[in-house]
């Protein structure tokens, strides 16, 4: 595998697109990745499909390397970085928000896992993925309204597909899944509160407004959502907050008390501490080391402009 070289060519960088700031909207892509240089987090399921070269993540507390003609969801929530990737390397596949993710019929040994934590791997793919996923992200690309949710009902059929084919768990460990969860309209009712916090996170919301939204008294509310994703519903709706704030800093004259005020925070302190909790470091830091980023990407990207773009086929 040929390994990135952060400083001599392009760095993903956060907010570059609008993935992290977005969590209601299903986005997709297709293209030639760009390695990371610090780990970013989304409010969003990940779906990766390695249509040429290989990619190398590192996920949490773990690592995973996808080849060719593999297929991985995982929980954007927790911090995540592409460090390496070959030179010929192309994924495709989409940011799947909670709302579509708790709307799926997938078995829940399998959405259970994935949000806390565990990454799905699955090579039973062929051909047909290949032209698929391309069309998918033209017709999202299109601007076309009905294109674009043909290709979001078939991606989503696609990955409930993944169950009735072999496919492996990383980490390989077994999680406990409550009676709740197996009853249909838990899943309603999660897709409710994800819906409402999606749209409203921005704002002054609690428990009582999240559970009202989705009919619920507010302790089954907090039960619900704890045993089903492994998070609180505080969590949740911080990691929206903090989701966002990290695209935000990175935009010129980006002021961190006002990054924290328009990302829903009450206080400085409160968003500095949330903050250093998931990227282990200040929002300042964070803000600061993105900007030496910027210039490098600049820089890198200055010889590489005429380079004719790879082409979109499977080795």
């Amino acid at each position: 595998m040929a390994k990135s070289k952060v400083g001599q060519r392009a760095v993903y960088q956060p907010g570059a697109s609008s993935v992290e700031g977005l969590p209601n909207v299903l986005q997709m892509f297709h293209n030639h990745p760009l390695p990371m240089a610090k780990p970013h987090w989304h409010a969003q399921v990940e779906v990766n499909y390695i249509v040429r070269g290989t990619v190398h993540y590192r996920i949490g507390d773990h690592q995973l390397t996808l080849r060719a003609g593999e297929i991985c969801l995982f929980w954007g929530g927790q911090p995540h970085l592409l460090d390496e990737l070959s030179e010929d390397a192309i994924y495709a596949g989409a940011h799947l928000p909670l709302v579509h993710f708790f709307r799926l019929r997938l078995p829940l040994d399998i959405s259970g896992r994935l949000i806390r934590g565990q990454a799905l791997i699955s090579s039973a793919t062929d051909a047909a993925d290949d032209e698929n996923f391309a069309r998918w992200h033209r017709y999202v690309m299109s601007g076309d309204g009905a294109r674009a949710e043909h290709a979001v009902a078939e991606l989503l059929l696609r990955l409930e597909r993944i169950a009735f084919e072999p496919y492996r768990m990383v980490p390989e460990k077994q999680e406990n899944l409550t009676n709740d969860q197996a009853h249909p309209q838990s899943s309603r009712s999660l897709a409710r509160m994800c819906d409402f916090i999606a749209d409203n996170f921005l704002h002054d919301i609690d428990t009582v407004d999240i559970a009202k939204a989705a009919h619920l008294h507010p302790k089954y509310a907090m039960n619900l959502f704890k045993k089903s994703t492994g998070m609180t519903l505080a969590k949740y709706v911080n990691l929206l907050r903090l989701s966002r704030a990290q695209a935000m800093l990175m935009r010129d004259g980006a002021n961190v008390l006002q990054v924290a005020m328009d990302s829903g925070f009450g206080s400085i302190s409160a968003f500095n501490k949330s903050f250093r909790h998931i990227a282990g470091m200040t929002p300042s830091d964070f803000r600061r080391d993105m900007r030496v980023l910027s210039a490098m990407n600049v820089e890198a990207i200055k010889p590489s402009m005429h380079r004719p773009p790879p082409q979109h086929h499977r080795s």
